[in-house]
């Protein structure tokens, strides 16, 4: 992650994990809070999945980034559908309107997250350590080999 945008994307996915983690819980104490989860057992596991997704996507690890966007796509996917059909049949709400901002950002931090790291050029194909690669991935350093290199013939007295 030497990119700005690659940390931007990690922390804002961080901090609408924690969002949602706040939501669960303030849903689960009875209490009211800006967001109510729509199904409280996919949530909960939404948001383990989403944890540990958000660690390994750190690691620009590609299959991570997939299926942290196949989950929130599946879950989040459905409830824009669901409020913006609501909302076009003319039955919206407020809620319906936060229900839908909240299911568009759970949308599109996944997608910027898998476009960002299937984009990274040093993912995979250039991994650059700038402590070695100077000397290993140079020809200039390499030694020559000549005839006497095979045989010590250095005298001791």
């Amino acid at each position: 992650m030497k990119n700005l945008s690659s940390w931007l994307i990690a922390m804002f996915a961080f901090m609408f994990w924690a969002f949602r983690v706040m939501a669960t819980v303030m849903y689960s104490l009875g209490s009211e809070f800006v967001a109510v989860p729509d199904n409280m057992t996919m949530e909960i596991v939404l948001l383990f999945v989403t944890f540990i997704c958000i660690c390994f996507i750190a690691k620009r690890n590609l299959l991570s980034a997939c299926i942290y966007l196949a989950a929130h796509g599946l879950y989040y996917g459905y409830y824009l559908y669901q409020n913006i059909m609501s909302i076009v049949s003319g039955a919206g709400s407020m809620d319906s309107y936060l229900s839908l901002l909240i299911a568009l950002v759970g949308v599109i931090i996944p997608l910027a997250a898998f476009f960002d790291v299937l984009l990274d050029k040093n993912r995979k194909a250039h991994p650059v350590d700038k402590q070695t690669d100077w000397f290993y991935k140079n020809k200039e350093f390499d030694r020559e080999v000549d005839e006497r290199a095979d045989r010590n013939q250095y005298r001791t007295m």
